[in-house]
């Protein structure tokens, strides 16, 4: 009789034990997975992300919708850059910020970018800043060394580790000689780069200002 107790009060134990161990892996921060879909939002548990993302933007301008593009972020190239953008996507940081620059040049148009929430361009210094992940900074990214149509890429100042929120758009593949290798490309606009096009329609200031604001009304995880 006390035997049997005694294996009983061992089975619940193992299985308290069992329990445990599989709660404490679900929080490790090292794992990656994907909650919701059809019944919410789809949630990416950031970590060591392995898999491709894609980011839809859904955008209006002047108080009028004017469509959405998808990205897909690439993380065997920027590893760093996709997380953290994954992150700030995830917390609503992109919700209500606008592209303030949209910039053309001798070659055509050059880049449209966004991602800083006080619309001007500057660094923000609360905000968490990043490697840069590019060849002049000693990172072996292939997608940093081929700017061209459609490539989404980190915005920075001259410190090539400041890296924050602010990300660009390339127009074309003319300017290849003074971003590549010096920018952490990270992605690709892969649905509605027509919608980005159309940015360049808006007025612009000397600063390459947008005189209407382009808004990014929800930036998400889509599957």
């Amino acid at each position: 009789m006390k035997k049997n107790v005694i294996f009983k009060i061992l089975c619940v134990a193992l299985s308290v034990i069992t329990v445990c161990f599989a709660f404490a892996a679900c929080g490790d921060d090292s794992s990656i997975g994907i909650i919701g879909g059809a019944d919410g939002p789809t949630k990416i548990i950031v970590g060591e992300i392995t898999d491709t993302v894609k980011v839809r933007f859904d955008m209006e301008c002047g108080g009028k919708d004017i469509g959405s593009f998808t990205m897909m972020l690439y993380p065997e190239h920027a590893p760093i850059t996709v997380a953290n953008f994954v992150g700030l996507v995830q917390e609503g940081f992109y919700d209500g910020v606008t592209f303030h620059r949209i910039a053309e040049g001798k070659l055509g148009p050059f880049v449209a970018q966004g991602g800083d929430p006080d619309g001007d361009g500057r660094t923000n210094p609360g905000q968490k800043q990043i490697k840069g992940e590019f060849a002049a900074n000693g990172v072996d990214n292939p997608l940093a060394d081929s700017h061209t149509r459609g490539v989404v890429s980190m915005a920075r100042t001259n410190d090539y580790n400041s890296a924050s929120s602010q990300f660009f758009i390339c127009y074309n593949d003319n300017y290849g000689a003074s971003l590549n290798g010096q920018y952490a490309a990270f992605g690709q606009v892969i649905e509605g780069m027509e919608v980005v096009d159309s940015f360049l329609e808006v007025g612009r200031d000397y600063n390459d200002k947008p005189l209407t604001d382009i808004i990014i009304t929800k930036a998400e995880i889509v599957e």
